[in-house]
């Protein structure tokens, strides 16, 4: 493999592992929103 692979393997991992973490962030924080009551959710007001 030539040096032009490994980079674009590189970054195609850290793209990969950085998607995969905002999207499990993401689902965490809409799992624990909803365990929160509607008279606390400060964000929605």
């Amino acid at each position: 493999m030539s040096n032009w692979g490994y980079i674009v393997l590189g970054w195609s991992a850290t793209g990969a592992v950085l998607t995969a973490y905002a999207m499990r962030l993401m689902a965490r924080g809409r799992a624990l929103s909803r365990q929160v009551p509607e008279g606390k959710r400060r964000w929605m007001q």
